[in-house]
């Protein structure tokens, strides 16, 4: 049984982009497809796929993206920053900037699940999932 379903999604996806993988597969829930949306929008991997026949919460095929010339990854780090333990709650005025705007948090609102840039824009906080370079 895993405790932090988020944790798991984003060890997963930091795992096969160490090991160069292509695909990954990871159980599926509505926060997890939420954030591959908001991956695939944002170009940090290349397509994925929602699979509901497999088994009871189907899965998620997530294909990563790599440069084609020298091979490094799009994803260069992904952190956990509300852990079960210790929730990490923002305002609207707090929100966390990722390098300086290059990178993505992603945050949990009232309004679904968005990006810092987006939460900003509607001028709602949330809960900060993670952060993504």
């Amino acid at each position: 049984m895993v405790t932090d379903p988020i944790a798991d999604y984003l060890t997963r996806v930091r795992n096969a982009v160490k090991a160069s993988h292509r695909i990954v597969e990871i159980p599926s829930s509505n926060t997890k497809k939420e954030i591959t949306k908001i991956l695939f929008d944002k170009g940090y991997i290349l397509n994925y796929k929602f699979e509901d026949d497999n088994g009871p919460q189907g899965t998620i095929k997530i294909a990563l993206k790599y440069d084609p010339s020298t091979k490094v990854p799009a994803i260069k780090t992904l952190t956990r920053i509300s852990k079960p333990g210790y929730r990490k709650y923002v305002g609207a005025t707090e929100l966390p900037r990722v390098l300086n705007g290059l990178g993505i948090a992603v945050v949990s609102t009232s309004k679904g699940v968005v990006t810092d840039k987006e939460a900003r824009e509607q001028g709602i906080g949330g809960e900060v999932l993670c952060h993504i370079y």
